[in-house]
């Protein structure tokens, strides 16, 4: 066995990291310091806990970017993967998991394994000189301690942005009376049948209702932030309804694709959605209702919703700040901070958002640890992949330039198509697959199929590749 590796973080991210870094038999200290000093987003103390939503969005692997992802990293022997499959939930298309369950088996795992050791406290400040090879894995609530000798050591100014928690309801106190089950255009997910999410029927005088109430329900503020902009895939629902007052129709409120089982014949305006959230079936997620309304408000204005006049709470929405490194600038191409390379940084502090886009890049961080401890050449995946996808995105970056101050900004993103290389696909060559809106097969869905089966094909072969040189 080889040097051992410092995981700071023990997030999705890291837990990931120290995954890929003993299964190439390299060991492992993983520092966590949850339970001795708790975040304002989290609530337990185990390994890759889900602060936010349950879902791992889209598993479809075939058209889809977040699930060609999945599949990359299942091929790839992720822990996180795995875990998500062996405690998924009903959730149409998406993959969701039971929150409990997933942490439970990530953690199990990583105590089970002889290579590494979980240490519980926190790493205040830089980690120790005689630590040759760390990843930094500490997530968009990394400690203030930390952030700041980051900051002093790489002079660049920290970035931030308000990320956003939804309400979750207790199952018994919805009215399915007024609701009813139902996937949009009835598709079968990951564990699913169909009918898996609940559906709550707004007509146009009761959206405009709703609308109103999220416009003028009295919110948190935020003084020292305040100016701090969300990202654009989790925005609270009361700023997408300042967008205008069709946003949350056309958004997550869309009605598309929902036949309401008590009333076949009226189509409705606006529907609202929840997502099971545990292996119970006791407890629903909002989706789309990340919120800052004070809590008081949330209870008043959410139970405006048909079926939820009577909603109960597990938990009230809520933001938390969440913070990056302009990647492009301080990382290098394996994920290295410039200014100090024995760190090497993972997650969504790097500049990615998304549950499977943070464990992944904590998956790349963590196989380019292992080679650099076994003495192997860093083979990035590549850029025609899903994973490599990710990493150029963070190491070659995407800078935009601001058009009043003209300086270049760094923004965190889901893994998409855009980030991929362009493919050509002949007119005749469009899928067959069908739509899930009964229409034509269109040549955008041809194009991701043939990116999607492109990266799966050079996946393996980096795969194959790494296996052969790791066996020499």
């Amino acid at each position: 066995m080889t040097e051992t590796v410092h995981v700071i973080g023990g997030g999705l991210a890291g837990s990931e990291a120290a995954w890929q870094l003993a299964k190439a038999s390299v060991g492992v200290t993983l520092h966590e310091m949850r339970p001795e000093r708790q975040t304002e987003a989290h609530s337990t103390d185990g390994l890759a806990e889900l602060v936010c939503s349950n879902s791992f969005r889209s598993d479809d692997f075939t058209t889809n970017a977040v699930g060609l992802l999945h599949e990359e990293m299942r091929r790839a022997g992720s822990i996180v993967m795995a875990s998500a499959d062996a405690h998924k939930l009903p959730a149409g298309g998406a993959l969701a998991v039971d929150r409990d369950g997933f942490s439970q088996g990530v953690t199990r795992a990583l105590e089970d394994h002889p290579l590494v050791e979980i240490v519980r406290g926190e790493v205040s400040g830089l980690p120790p000189e005689d630590w040759s090879n760390v990843i930094v894995a500490t997530g968009p609530l990394t400690s203030e301690a930390l952030a700041k000798d980051i900051d002093a050591l790489t002079g660049e100014a920290e970035l931030a942005f308000f990320d956003a928690i939804a309400p979750i309801v207790y199952f018994e106190s919805i009215d399915m009376d007024v609701c009813w089950r139902q996937s949009r255009y009835d598709k079968v997910g990951p564990g699913g049948t169909g009918a898996d999410y609940i559906n709550c029927p707004l007509d146009k005088a009761q959206y405009d209702a709703l609308i109103g109430a999220l416009l003028a329900g009295e919110k948190t503020e935020f003084k020292e932030f305040e100016k701090t902009p969300y990202f654009e895939g989790c925005l609270p629902v009361e700023v997408m309804a300042e967008r205008g007052a069709d946003t949350l129709r056309y958004g997550p409120l869309k009605p598309v694709g929902l036949t309401n089982a008590h009333r076949p014949d009226e189509k409705a305006y606006a529907v609202v959605q929840l997502r099971q959230d545990n292996a119970l079936g006791t407890l629903w997620n909002m989706v789309g209702f990340q919120t800052k309304l004070k809590y008081a408000e949330q209870v008043r204005v959410f139970r405006t919703i048909p079926g939820l006049e009577n909603a109960e709470f597990a938990r009230l929405g809520g933001l938390h700040r969440n913070t990056f490194l302009n990647s492009p600038v301080l990382l290098d191409g394996s994920l290295r901070l410039k200014a100090q390379p024995r760190l090497r940084f993972a997650g969504q502090v790097t500049g990615v958002e998304g549950y499977v886009e943070s464990a992944a890049i904590g998956l790349v961080a963590g196989r380019f640890a292992a080679s650099e401890c076994n003495g192997l050449p860093i083979s990035p995946p590549p850029p025609t992949t899903a994973l490599g996808a990710l990493l150029t995105h963070i190491t070659g970056g995407h800078l935009n330039v601001d058009s009043e101050s003209g300086s270049r900004s760094f923004q965190p993103m889901n893994v998409n198509f855009g980030l991929f290389p362009s493919i050509s696909v002949p007119r005749q060559a469009k899928t067959k697959q069908p739509r899930p809106d009964g229409r034509r097969p269109s040549k955008s869905l041809a194009r991701k199929a043939a990116m999607s089966a492109r990266a799966l094909a050079d996946l393996d072969g980096w795969l194959q590749a790494s296996t052969s040189v790791a066996a020499e």
